[in-house]
């Protein structure tokens, strides 16, 4: 015992002395460009990311799909960026670059060594004001956005419980469909619609650069400055989206895929977006459920009682309403709906009473541990600095988000649970193999 509680009491500590606190400085330009600097010389490596405030979400009906198609788009080349050699002089520098895009911003980053800032620099500048967009650029991408989607989504097993998720949780507000659109959209896009569409989102004040690692801080503001300063601001984006209204009777739906063999339970509710307390204590509450083996859900329908393959509850997060998920694979005979009923038994034991003090305990420890590894490395820490700032409007939550799980009590957790995951409140969903025709 005594030893169980010293490696408790070293854990803790080695917890406390790792996570440093992350320095940075933040500023804007006359364009309104959002620059977050984080100076750290302990090696020499840096990165350079530019995050925008559009993702999929950012579209009209009937031009779905615009923000992933630009994922792609801007890496064709620029006015001073020869079509297809963006990898190339990456690479051939030491360096290493990428791209993303969620259904509320998109993120292009590069990790160099340090004494090619400027280079990243320049490149990230030459993004946003000279990207080259034709149609010979846009018919190459949608071919390759329709590659990935074939690859992703619709050849891949279990590739479309996202895309019905979202129908089946939201029907106005536009997380109802997917971040790659439909190819029907993408393929109706005139050219003008898509250049259009940079002219709006693409701009520096709807926009956050994050310069992390082996730089000097005086230096680096100079080159931010000549390279980023002179691009022309933006018109204001104004975005209105619908509300959804509360789900407040089981929503029971089927869906097939041709691609499986086993079926899948989904069990789904709308939760709040990034940023709200709530959103955290349902992370916690996710973790509790099924994060490792020995968490209440894996325990009990995996271990011990044998009725699933795999189960697991996930807080999707996103800015306007979140996702709340749990997804279970059945074992030999176990029905969908035997899944669905032994899930909210666990679900409904979170909303009457409380948590173990030794779950709670644990809890803690693997989110203390979490904001330890998010924090681990240059490229980790310019990614949080633009998210924290760009989608929970607070760039100091990238030292202080720790305090709100902290604060998390096991009453909090129970009151969450029995606002947000009651049975009348859900989507079931049973996701079936897709029986094939006889000839």
């Amino acid at each position: 015992m005594k030893k169980l509680l010293l490696s408790a009491l070293f854990s803790g500590l080695l917890l406390t002395l790792t996570a440093q606190e992350v320095s940075y400085e933040e500023y804007d330009l006359d364009n309104g460009l959002h620059v977050i600097l984080h100076q750290d010389n302990s090696a020499p490596v840096v990165t350079t990311s530019v995050m925008y405030h559009v993702g999929g979400k950012d579209r009209t009906e009937g031009r779905t799909g615009f923000a992933h198609l630009f994922e792609h788009l801007l890496f064709e080349g620029t006015k001073n960026i020869e079509k297809g050699k963006w990898f190339e002089i990456v690479s051939s520098r030491g360096g290493t670059n990428n791209a993303n895009t969620s259904q509320d911003r998109t993120y292009y980053y590069e990790v160099f060594p340090s004494n090619n800032l400027e280079l990243g620099l320049w490149m990230e500048s030459e993004r946003m004001l000279h990207p080259i967009i034709n149609q010979d650029g846009v018919d190459t991408q949608q071919e390759v956005v329709k590659e990935e989607k074939r690859l992703r989504y619709d050849n891949s097993p279990y590739g479309q419980i996202l895309p019905v998720l979202r129908q089946a949780l939201f029907e106005k507000h536009p997380y109802k469909d997917p971040n790659i659109g439909y190819m029907e959209d993408l393929d109706a896009a005139t050219l003008e619609d898509v250049i259009a569409y940079n002219k709006k989102y693409y701009v520096p004040n709807n926009a956050v650069l994050v310069v992390a690692g082996d730089i000097d801080i005086a230096k680096t503001k100079k080159m931010v400055a000549d390279y980023f300063g002179p691009i022309p601001r933006g018109e204001e984006i104004v975005r209105s989206y619908p509300k959804e209204d509360p789900i407040i009777s089981e929503v029971k739906s089927k869906a097939y895929d041709k691609n499986i063999q086993i079926p899948a339970s989904i069990v789904a509710y709308r939760t709040p977006g990034y940023g709200t307390r709530d959103a955290y204590v349902l992370d916690m509450i996710s973790a509790y459920l099924s994060d490792g083996k020995s968490s209440k859900l894996y325990k009990k329908l995996v271990d011990d009682q044998k009725q699933a393959l795999q189960v697991g509850a996930f807080n999707i997060g996103q800015e306007d309403y979140g996702m709340y998920i749990v997804f279970s694979l059945p074992v030999g005979e176990t029905t969908l709906e035997t899944l669905v009923t032994e899930i909210e038994e666990e679900i409904e034991a979170v909303r009457s009473g409380l948590i173990s003090e030794n779950d709670y305990q644990k809890l803690q420890n693997k989110f203390e541990n979490r904001f330890v590894n998010s924090n681990s490395s240059i490229q980790g820490i310019a990614g949080s600095l633009a998210t924290y700032y760009m989608l929970y409007d607070d760039t100091s939550l990238i030292n202080k988000e720790i305090d709100i799980y902290r604060s998390i009590t096991r009453a909090e957790m129970r009151a969450v649970a029995e606002k947000y995951l009651k049975p009348n409140q859900r989507v079931v969903i049973d996701y079936l193999p897709e029986e094939k025709m006889e000839n």
